[in-house]
């Protein structure tokens, strides 16, 4: 059978939110939020639900990745319009293997097939930059939370989209849902089994 990238459907959820959850525990801090981020972003009026692709290998599930809706606030006051990947995520027995790469850019050619101009996410130039991401500051785009970021990447999928551009990127408000809504979290978690959460180095977030 081989590798087959497909839209998710609802028979999917229950295994895309186990799949995220075990690809990000103790990554980024102890335990992690992701999975009820996608859980969410699935009722999001953001989210985009013609990109929301899993990656199978031989029928097993192995990738996710989801894009939702975001925008640009120009100095001038007007809004530009761009989307926002993430989470994507390959299992930890597949990761290092190519597949992230292969999922990146069949959902970026999904995403620019579907007419939309760019994509911006925060994320690490090493393993973006070989799809063709550059630091937005580069394009006049500077992230809201941190003017200087490197790590906010963007990419162009309409030649010239973001030509000119002056203005200031903020991550959507769905990607908050566990701050604004820890009691939903934590119920939503205990469904789960067990892991152990773990403060390890090069985590973000305490």
């Amino acid at each position: 059978m081989g590798i087959t990238i497909r839209l998710e459907e609802e028979k999917d959820y229950r295994n895309v939110e186990n799949l995220i959850r075990d690809a990000f525990w103790n990554v980024y801090r102890p335990g992690c939020m992701e999975h009820y981020v996608m859980h969410c972003f699935r009722d999001d009026p953001a989210f985009i639900k013609e990109l929301d692709y899993i990656m199978e290998l031989d029928g097993e599930l192995i990738g996710h990745a989801m894009y939702c809706r975001s925008e640009i606030l120009l100095n001038d006051g007007n809004i530009k319009p761009v989307i926002t990947l993430g989470p994507i995520c390959i299992a930890n027995e597949f990761k290092r293997k190519g597949y992230g790469k292969q999922l990146l850019d069949a959902t970026l050619e999904k995403a620019k097939e579907a007419g939309y101009g760019a994509v911006i996410m925060e994320g690490n130039i090493d393993f973006y930059g070989k799809s063709g991401f550059v630091p937005s500051k580069s394009k006049g785009i500077r992230y809201a939370d941190d003017p200087e970021a490197d790590y906010l990447l963007c990419l162009e999928l309409k030649q010239g989209y973001l030509d000119g551009i002056d203005g200031t990127w903020t991550d959507p408000s769905g990607y908050f849902v566990c701050q604004n809504d820890p009691e939903g979290f934590e119920k939503f978690e205990a469904g789960f089994p067990f892991k152990e959460k773990k403060k390890l180095p090069g985590q973000l977030f305490g």
